[in-house]
């Protein structure tokens, strides 16, 4: 692999990872918008159970994360991360602006749910557009960002974080401006919002095409113009992906209703994801064994031991999306300082304007950047207006008024906070030979992950004993906890995938590491149906009962990831001498 020129730099990372970065913010933005919508758009406008909606989101979110699989493995083989990257971003914006048709509010009659099919048919559709586009974006963005560094570039784990904030940035203007438009002004509002941003994040990653510098295109072109059943391979991969929408969004209608679920909780989409996971260790096992010399091999069977680090993390992670949101609504304060919030009308999120600030802040910078390679003053004004947006979402988070879907931006919030924190104590470590090691890394990660859950454990039960809602400074001191641990964790885990898969199967072990967030997703949602809470309609909600259930969740899930901990620990050091030198 060659290095980037260093003139090609811009704040101490080569051009193209903030190209990924602000790709992946509008990507980010758009599903981490319509996510935090997804459960509370269900149980409060087509009065789903919390069962079901909980079954629809666990479905959604495992497949979002399994399709990754097939996008990495096209892109390796035959499209090219670019062209991967651009067709999934164009079904993202159907999926997303497809949300945005949410028809009329189920309502009781004769003491029967009374929904619009044809809303949620569409809703079936978007869903499943969304995941297959996710498919091809994804796992394909993240390797392209291992592919702009050396082998030997010691900026990788820094980048990757840097990357990973704008991950979060996303999720986190997603909570605060999808969130909150969705529950104040009306849910299409909110998805209307998200499919917009989709649209812009595929507009900047055409723009920046040149800061890739060849490193998305595919490794053999002419194999994409041969014709296989009477079509180019190129399009033929295009048409059987918009063809598997239709399957996929019945596995969304049969999630959602509950229909041919083994046992009552396994899933039609659950089972296809343990059918991929199965033909995914059966390749693994056979590539290891007859593809790998004995180094690569060590280094693979390490990296699927950090990918089953992060099954366990984004399990107990994924809680923020689901039994968190609903405890959150049901039992806890909203606002974080309440004499600041604006009581009067509905004010609109400030951080609309930071959302385009930002990469067309970008834009102007590289292109002064390219003029002018010595100017101080591109990143000057880029670090201007990234001041100008912190201000705006210093403003959003405590002047408007919060939801429970609005309120997840926490953890975008650490997050961003803590990349670049994180990404210099990384560095500082390293430079003094005490850097943990990426095993180590995962493990502190789990424990930290673990750890989220006692803040809300204990506001449970602080409502079960007084009656009365906890203050959501439990639920910051969760997010806090949960972030710490996912910078630990999930920055290093993508590095780690560059950096230990055989080159030729990069995009594929991309995948199978989403593969493990789909299982976590699923798990998660199995997980928060312990304390779903059914309320009969004209009944109002047992506080000190369902505060008992939310306690018991919590406390499991923490014994739950301490005790994968304990494990991961004393695992680490044999990873550490598996991975062959690979920080």
């Amino acid at each position: 692999m060659t290095a980037i020129a260093a003139n090609d730099d811009f704040l101490g990372h080569p051009k193209g990872v903030y190209v990924c970065f602000f790709t992946e913010m509008w990507e980010r933005f758009s599903f981490y918008g319509m996510k935090a919508l997804l459960l509370l758009y269900l149980t409060k406008y087509h009065l789903f159970g919390d069962k079901a909606g909980l079954d629809l989101l666990g479905a959604y979110g495992g497949l979002v994360y399994c399709i990754p699989v097939f996008g990495g493995m096209l892109a390796d083989r035959w499209l090219g991360m670019r062209r991967a990257v651009l067709f999934g971003g164009v079904l993202l914006v159907l999926g997303h602006l497809g949300m945005a048709f949410e028809g009329h509010a189920a309502y009781l009659e004769n003491g029967q749910v009374v929904r619009d099919t044809g809303a949620l048919t569409i809703t079936y559709l978007s869903l499943a557009l969304i995941i297959m586009g996710v498919g091809f974006l994804k796992p394909n963005i993240s390797t392209i960002v291992g592919k702009l560094y050396a082998e030997d570039d010691p900026r990788r784990d820094s980048g990757f974080s840097l990357f990973y904030a704008g991950i979060n940035l996303g999720a986190l203007f997603a909570s605060l401006v999808c969130g909150f438009l969705g529950e104040a002004y009306g849910w299409k509002y909110g998805f209307g919002a998200a499919g917009i941003g989709m649209l812009v994040g595929l507009g900047m990653f055409l723009w920046g095409q040149k800061y890739l510098h060849g490193h998305a295109e595919p490794r053999d072109p002419a194999s994409l113009r041969e014709r296989v059943l009477g079509l180019p391979r190129e399009w033929l991969i295009y048409a059987g992906a918009v063809l598997a929408v239709l399957p996929v969004a019945w596995l969304m209608w049969a999630a959602g209703n509950g229909a041919f679920a083994l046992g009552g909780e396994i899933s039609l989409a659950l089972m296809l994801m343990l059918v991929v996971l199965g033909g995914v260790l059966l390749w693994f096992a056979w590539f290891t064994g007859t593809r790998c010399t004995p180094v690569q091999r060590q280094q693979m069977i390490a990296l699927m031991a950090l990918i089953l680090m992060a099954l366990v993390f984004f399990t107990l992670y994924e809680q923020s999306y689901g039994s968190w949101v609903t405890f959150t609504d049901r039992l806890l304060t909203k606002d974080i300082v309440p004499a600041l919030v604006v009581r009067d009308g509905t004010p609109l999120p400030w951080s609309i304007l930071s959302l385009l600030l930002a990469p067309l802040g970008f834009v102007v910078s590289a292109r002064l950047s390219d003029r002018a390679p010595g100017s101080p003053w591109p990143r000057r004004m880029f670090i201007a207006i990234v001041l100008v947006m912190l201000v705006l979402l210093v403003r959003d988070c405590l002047v408007i008024p919060q939801t429970a879907g609005s309120l997840t931006y926490l953890g975008g919030l650490f997050l961003v906070v803590l990349a670049p924190l994180f990404a210099l104590l990384w560095a500082w470590l390293d430079r003094r030979h005490a850097e943990p090691g990426k095993a180590m890394k995962s493990s502190i990660g789990l424990v930290l992950g673990a750890l989220s859950f006692v803040p809300l454990a204990l506001a449970a039960q602080q409502v079960g004993a007084t009656g009365q809602m906890a203050s959501v400074w439990w639920l910051v001191l969760a997010y806090f906890l949960l972030a710490s641990g996912e910078m630990c964790l999930s920055p290093v885990g993508l590095s780690a995938v560059t950096q230990l898969a055989v080159p030729r199967v990069v995009s594929l072990m991309m995948g199978t590491w989403f593969l493990a967030t789909a299982f976590s997703e699923t798990l998660a949602a199995l997980f928060g149906k312990l304390a779903a809470i059914e309320v009969p309609e004209g009944e109002t909600l047992d506080v000190v009962s369902a505060s008992a259930s939310y306690a018991h969740l919590f406390w499991l899930l923490m014994w739950i990831g301490l005790g994968c901990a304990v494990l991961a620990f004393a695992t680490a050091p044999l990873l550490r001498r598996m991975m062959h030198g690979v920080k």
